[in-house]
């Protein structure tokens, strides 16, 4: 299954962007970074098979272990891709939230959205850890 982060907003050179490369390279399944203008630009088309997850304030709060098992069902499942959508400071409107599959949070608070990217990076690659059976310490 492809991990396909899609994101409003040039990361450039930044703290934040270091974090996403070291997270991203660990990671033991196949993915990409889309960037988009933080305006318009249109969403790759999805394939059949996608599944689609937004970053939004209105969303689920899981636990690592919680979002590791919901990206084994969907691999598990057959699902080809696994979108994750980070929009720009506005965020997504409400037709933008009922076309996901899901919508998560990382908490109650306003992240910003370089920092959402570094958040998610680090959260892939502690699922798929989980997911080939390393130990995880927050276990129990």
């Amino acid at each position: 299954m492809l991990l396909h982060i899609i994101a409003r907003g040039k990361i450039g050179r930044s703290a934040e962007a270091e974090l996403v490369d070291r997270y991203m390279k660990r990671l033991t399944m196949p993915h990409r970074i889309t960037e988009l203008p933080d305006r318009g630009g249109k969403l790759p088309a999805a394939q059949p098979g996608t599944i689609t997850v937004m970053l939004d304030e209105k969303g689920k709060q899981l636990s690592s272990m919680e979002f590791a098992r919901r990206l084994e069902g969907w691999r598990d499942a057959g699902t080809r891709e696994c979108r994750f959508l980070i929009g720009a400071a506005d965020g997504f409107d409400d037709a933008d939230r009922a076309n996901a599959n899901l919508l998560i949070a990382f908490g109650a608070m306003t992240w910003p959205h370089m920092m959402a990217r570094a958040m998610l990076s680090e959260q892939l690659w502690r699922a798929c850890s989980i997911l080939t059976g390393h130990p995880y310490h927050r276990e129990g």
